[in-house]
């Protein structure tokens, strides 16, 4: 998705190249200490180096096909300028003859001078953050080029994890991307994914008080345990910040919605060098307003796309059983006599509207259906692009030293994210959990007296009791849908570091609850609707003279507080053991205890609540694990890093996970890396404890199931409608395992340019999956037998009673069945130049190619799924598919105090298919072949910009979608209307604008 591009580019230092004497050294970017010349090692040994050899070296990420990388370039040279994400952490670069300064890079314990460790990190640090525009942390996460299918954005009102928004590293969802915070693990969100995946909240994390992200793009078990199959994100917030400062940012669409404001001030004490201590505290707001659908243009604004050869699926239309605020009534019969949800209609009987249309909506007169108001949800202001969404925080820090070789620490922080999200008013047709599809109501009321709801009823017909039944048609639109999510996050880390003895080490204590609470408005009780109409209680003649008691009783507020628990605590240690020939060798130890929680109750546990999934998960467990890791820097070229770790589970057992990672200098300008590992990812709660989700995805079976529909004509029965999809858990569950693997290169032919290249290839077994849902519904419109499956069938098609039903839901259990495997190609291209006068220029491209990413059946023989350029996995997530292609291109210039940056991000197109809910690589997902069932590639550019007044005033400017592009057509996708929200969210916001101002006091 392109992610909210709330943005803004903070003010920085300018950033000027030193000056040189020849042209080698001008276009140098490496500092002073790093340019040819002698650099001293951690042993005082000198010798000449390059970054790639040793010292601090600053690796420059471009990733990705050089056809993506040509075409974003392309089209970001026409903008002019961009932003940076640096490979390595922000640090003081010695000069010549210094000793290097040492860090510990995510991935790894040890410390060391050489960045470039054998697994592929980029660092992303505050500059790179400002320039890219974005005040949220997630909007700058999620726009890596290596996040791909599983992607969770906050745009999708209706996800089983609505509200948050999580990252996806290699298309593997978001259970298998591990989120740190300091190198500490962080509690989940309450609400899992689908109703089973477990992940951190992006939009719980404070980015006005990060200093940098690392993101390893690499598995990461042997370290950090479970989940880091696909890779890590490591937050690093600030330490040691001084002085006071306050940001104010405001912005908007010029299309209009989506306002945002934040605000943000920071203040710090002391200096833990010189006075042994530092205290801080940041504090952060922001408001991002709600973007109604309706306020797009077309295609975007309307269910109705059949003026491009498309379906019309605008709301009021009986036979998609979809209602307006006017109801319609069918005359017909009980088929079930007493049962009022057995209507059905008599022969040839067309409905008819109880009310006049009211403004927004258009009276229809169609022979095959009658007379009914069509309109577009949104038209009375239901359904949003974006949810408003409030934001405020404060992160904390008190550190001291407690003694010349030991620093105390304790950091405290809350964070609260609220997300109002309105829905389309509640429907009386719906299928699930309980069937009203064909809902009657009754010519006479229990009183004897006739039902004023149903215009076929009359004293003649009444004594002689045939009077014709009203099959009824309608949206609640005097009762308003509305879901408001409010997550609170509340973290303590408390831990104390030092060196003793030759080690270092590091032991932190975590307390982190998360608490949700969810409020859904708007949901119909079934009981209650029946009562109502068997007893003529709702008016649907007049709705507005309904009372607010009665509107109370039939969608009664539904609150639940979900919540999880992370507590651990644990200690690290390393020392140099001995000398190797190429450096010293390298020991790290660390130990860990923590608890894990989880508690979702089911917001629907009567099955009483219409048109509202099943998603409850409770569980708890404890994890103990022990890790060890050598690094061999076995000549001076050649670096051999080896690790492991044995964690025990208290739910499912024990895992052992090893890695080694190997890195070759042959040349000063040339080093190759290579990885092996294998990982796991522990079941969730949702799959092994006690749970059950039921969800919903859009099912077309004119398409999905053709024969089928064949067998009704392709009637109104057979339009799109929603399928629900059950899953319980299974307590026999075992953990997904994986190998991954990577080979690099990083090349630096002149000081001034720097590429990678790193092909990953990733493999998970034992994958935790429901049985594949294509297969059920495949057998059961065949006719044939479904085992392992449960589904549940709706009432008949009235126009062909004797012909098979649709299916309403699915249900089936988890289980360890499939595998998949993972390959593709990151590419990363840095430039650095002084040009003339005092304008300095830096480039980045960062691509990432997905060259496979199958899932394989188990089966006589394996069936293999390809996902990669589709809309698959379809039944996952937003369904946002894989793009094969992920790519940006930044580009920065600065003179003086004023900095510039424009940067073109882009994904490629899809075909819009999916074989994971089809079973057909060619099938369309819609019902419509239109744009010839493909979905366009995206490209859009943004620029970014700040000026310096003074040293502690200055302004930053931000147009976002400069072009005003809209995004792709995609009428398949349940997460938006008509596009994709995950990856093309840009396009729908528009061209956004941001002004801000900085003080420093």
């Amino acid at each position: 998705m392109w992610v909210k591009t709330r943005c803004r580019h903070a003010t920085e230092p300018s950033a000027r190249l030193e000056p040189a004497a020849n042209i080698a050294t001008l276009l140098d970017p490496r500092p002073a200490g790093l340019r040819g010349g002698t650099i001293a090692t951690t042993s005082t040994k000198t010798d000449a180096a390059s970054s790639l050899q040793g010292g601090h070296m600053t690796r420059y990420p471009v990733a990705r096909t050089i056809k993506s990388a040509l075409a974003v370039t392309a089209l970001a040279a026409a903008s002019g300028a961009v932003a940076v994400y640096a490979q390595v952490p922000p640090s003081t670069q010695p000069s010549s003859g210094q000793k290097l300064q040492e860090i510990v890079v995510t991935g790894s314990l040890l410390r060391r001078t050489d960045a470039e460790t054998p697994s592929p990190v980029t660092v992303i640090s505050t500059a790179d953050i400002q320039a890219t525009g974005y005040t949220t942390f997630a909007d700058v996460v999620r726009t890596l080029s290596a996040d791909n299918s599983g992607t969770l954005p906050t745009s999708f009102g209706l996800a089983f994890a609505a509200g948050s928004s999580g990252v996806a590293l290699r298309g593997l969802t978001v259970n298998s991307t591990l989120v740190l915070i300091d190198g500490r693990r962080a509690a989940n969100y309450a609400l899992a994914d689908d109703g089973v995946r477990s992940f951190v909240d992006l939009n719980t994390i404070p980015i006005d008080a990060v200093e940098r992200i690392e993101v390893l793009k690499d598995g990461a078990s042997s370290i950090y345990g479970a989940d880091a199959i696909a890779g890590v994100i490591n937050v690093m917030l600030k330490q040691n910040y001084q002085g006071r400062e306050s940001k104010l940012e405001v912005g908007d669409s010029t299309r209009g919605g989506g306002s945002s404001e934040h605000f943000n001030a920071s203040a710090g004490i002391g200096d833990l060098n010189t006075d042994r201590y530092n205290a801080m505290v940041s504090f952060e707001y922001q408001r991002d307003g709600r973007i109604l659908f309706t306020s797009r243009p077309f295609p975007y604004n309307t269910n109705d796309l059949s003026s491009i050869g498309g379906l019309n699926l605008s709301a009021g239309q009986p036979a998609n059983l979809s209602g307006s605020y006017a109801a319609t009534v069918t005359p017909g019969t009980l088929s079930t006599p007493g049962m009022l949800t057995s209507g059905t209609p008599n022969a040839g009987a067309v409905a008819q509207l109880l009310s006049r249309c009211v403004a927004g909506q258009t009276q229809v007169a169609d022979p095959a259906q009658g007379t009914y108001c069509s309109w577009q949800n949104g038209v009375f202001g239901q359904l949003d692009d974006q949810p408003a969404e409030t934001r405020v925080g404060l992160y904390s820090r008190v550190a001291a030293r407690i003694s010349e070789n030991a620093t105390a620490y304790v950091n405290a922080s809350y964070y609260q994210n609220q997300v109002n999200i309105d829905l389309a008013p509640a429907q009386i047709e719906f299928g699930t959990p309980n069937n009203t599809n064909f809902l009657a109501l009754p010519p006479v009321l229990p009183t004897g007296a006739l039902n004023p709801n149903d215009p076929f009823a009359n004293a003649a017909c009444a004594a002689t009791n045939s009077c014709p039944y009203a099959l009824i048609n309608y949206a609640f639109g005097d009762i308003g849908s509305t879901i408001i999510e409010k997550n609170h996050n509340l973290r303590l880390v408390a831990g104390v570091k030092g060196d003793v003895g030759g080690w270092s080490y590091d032991s932190a204590l975590v307390v982190n609850h998360s608490w949700l609470g969810t409020t859904w408005y708007g949901l119909l009780s079934y009981k209650q609707l029946l009562n109502d109409v068997t007893n003529g209680t709702y008016n649907f003649v007049n709705p507005a003279a309904n009372s607010a008691a009665t509107r109370a009783a039939l969608a009664p507020a539904l609150p639940k507080t979900s919540t999880t628990d992370l507590d651990s605590v644990d200690f690290r240690a390393t020392r140099e053991l001995a000398q190797l020939p190429g450096g010293p060798l390298g020991l790290g130890l660390g130990v860990e205890g923590r608890y894990e929680a989880q508690d979702d109750p089911n917001l629907n546990p009567n099955n009483d609540v219409q048109a509202l999934g099943i998603s409850q998960t409770i569980g708890s467990r404890t994890v103990f694990a022990g890790y060890a890791e050598l690094g061999l820097p076995i000549v001076r070229h050649l670096e051999v890093n080896v690790s492991g770790r044995f964690d025990h589970y208290s739910d499912f057992g024990n895992s052992t996970t090893p890695k080694v990672g190997i890195k070759w200098t042959p040349l000063r300008q040339l080093a190759l890396r290579t990885t092996y590992s294998r990982g796991f990812r522990a079941p969730s709660f949702a799959e092994n404890g006690s749970s059950e989700s039921l969800g919903y995805i859009t099912f077309t079976p004119q398409t999905q199931a053709s024969a089928w529909a064949a067998l009704h004509n392709n009637d109104a029965y057979t339009n799109p409608y929603s399928l629900g999809l059950q899953n319980s858990a299974n307590p026999s569950i075992q953990p997904e395992k994986s190998e991954s693997g990577t080979f690099g290169v990083v090349f630096e032919p002149v000081g001034f340019a720097n590429v990678s290249a790193d092909y990953y290839v990733i493999k998970k077994t034992n994958v935790i999956v429901p049985p594949d849902t294509a297969t059920g519904l495949s057998e059961y419109f065949a006719g044939k037998p479904t085992p392992g499956y449960v589904i549940a069938l709706d009432n008949p098609d009235p126009q062909f009673p004797n012909a098979p039903p649709r299916p309403t839901v699915v249900a089936s259990g988890y289980l360890n069945a499939n595998s998949l495997q993972t390959d593709g190609i990151d590419i990363d291209l840095r430039l650095r130049a002084n040009l003339p006068g005092t304008l300095t220029y830096r480039g980045d491209v960062s691509a990432t190619k997905i060259l496979s990413w199958k899932m394989t059946f188990p089966g006589s023989p394996p069936v293999e799924q390809q996902y990669v350029g589709t809309e698959a996995p379809y039944i996952l997530s937003s369904g946002a598919g894989t793009p094969r292609y992920r790519a940006h291109f930044d580009n920065t210039f600065t003179i003086g105090p004023a900095t510039v940056t424009g940067t073109a991000r882009y994904v490629s197109g899809m075909d819009q298919t999916g074989v994971d809910a089809t079973g057909s690589t060619t099938a369309c997902l819609y019902g419509t072949n239109i744009a010839k069932c493909h979905i366009a590639s995206f490209t859009v550019l943004d620029l970014t910009g700040d000026y310096k007044f003074t040293d502690r005033i200055g302004a930053s400017w931000a147009v976002l979608n400069v072009t005003n592009r809209l995004p792709p057509l995609n009428p398949a996708n349940y997460a938006g209307v008509n596009y994709n929200p995950t990856y093309h969210f840009a396009g729908i916001l528009g061209r956004y604008w941001r002004l801000g101002l900085s003080v420093q006091f």
